[in-house]
């Protein structure tokens, strides 16, 4: 009785999984519609003329794509192509400099032993928490005093320096270069430099492509800075510049067409990105987690 009882009770042990499980699933879906609904929405409301957006149903697929996009391209000679290479320059420069700054020091933080090192880490940490809103207007004063505000270095400057980048780093730095292999090449004759750039760099290429990424999102959906650094619209990030269409919309609602469009070509960069990088992303993830 024994021998029949324990199959049957292993039979059972699966099916008590199948509950815990397919409420993870329905979760997880439901957080994904959650979030891809607002994009969802933009698609399908770029495509509507004035006439359709505010007439027909949510999700009705328009007949004003391309007339949206040709207006678009006109408004005041092609101002928003402007917008977009601004925030190109933003995005791309600003975190490939973060991505060099976070390796260098999460390098050093990891692998180094100076005085004032926890002490300084432990700020880092601290700067984390801080909230970007609380530094905007002291970082505006600086560079004003600096002659910098209203220029691109206004925005550029203050994006380089992460501390979520570093402390990321830092992190990276600590699992994926053995310190062996620092000696050795030490040993070798190799400098400080040299050892960062041909034995430690490659090892943390992994970790700095997802520093990459969230440095460039963040700085591509940045608002509050260039809002307040720039005053010049010929300066301004999609950000900024599609929020002046917004308040412009207020009084001239043709404009909303226009807003929704430049919505939907905004994200276009970002999903390439992604698109691009996530297969270099998943298989340096997945041949690290192979090397531990």
């Amino acid at each position: 009785m024994a021998t029949t009882a324990l199959p049957g009770r292993a039979a059972a042990r699966p099916r008590a999984g199948v509950a815990p499980g397919l409420a993870s699933t329905v979760i997880l879906l439901g957080g994904a519609l959650y979030c891809l609904f607002p994009v969802a929405w933009v698609v399908v409301a770029a495509t509507k003329s004035r006439a359709e957006l505010f007439s027909t149903g949510t999700f009705a697929v328009g007949t004003g794509l391309l007339e949206n996009l040709a207006d678009l391209a006109a408004y005041r000679d092609g101002v928003f192509w402007l917008w977009m290479l601004n925030t190109l320059l933003y995005a791309g420069a600003g975190a490939l400099l973060s991505t060099g700054v976070s390796a260098i020091s999460g390098y050093t933080l990891a692998k180094y032993r100076f005085p004032g090192r926890t002490l300084f880490f432990n700020l880092l940490i601290g700067g984390i928490l801080v909230p970007a809103v609380v530094l905007a207007v002291p970082q505006y004063l600086l560079l004003s005093r600096l002659g910098l505000a209203d220029t691109y270095w206004a925005v550029l400057l203050p994006q380089i320096l992460s501390p979520y980048g570093i402390y990321l780093s830092r992190v990276y730095a600590s699992a994926a270069v053995p310190d062996e292999l620092i000696d050795a090449a030490r040993i070798d004759g190799a400098g400080d430099l040299r050892v960062f750039g041909r034995v430690a760099l490659p090892l943390m290429v992994p970790g700095m492509v997802t520093v990459f990424l969230f440095q460039f999102v963040a700085i591509w959906t940045n608002f509050l800075l260039p809002f307040i650094m720039l005053g010049n619209d010929r300066k301004f990030p999609l950000t900024v510049g599609l929020y002046t269409l917004l308040a412009a919309g207020a009084n001239q609602p043709a404009l909303y067409n226009l807003i929704i469009t430049g919505a939907l070509l905004s994200l276009i960069p970002l999903i390439a990105l992604f698109l691009t990088m996530q297969r270099h992303w998943h298989a340096d993830l997945s041949g690290g987690a192979v090397k531990n």
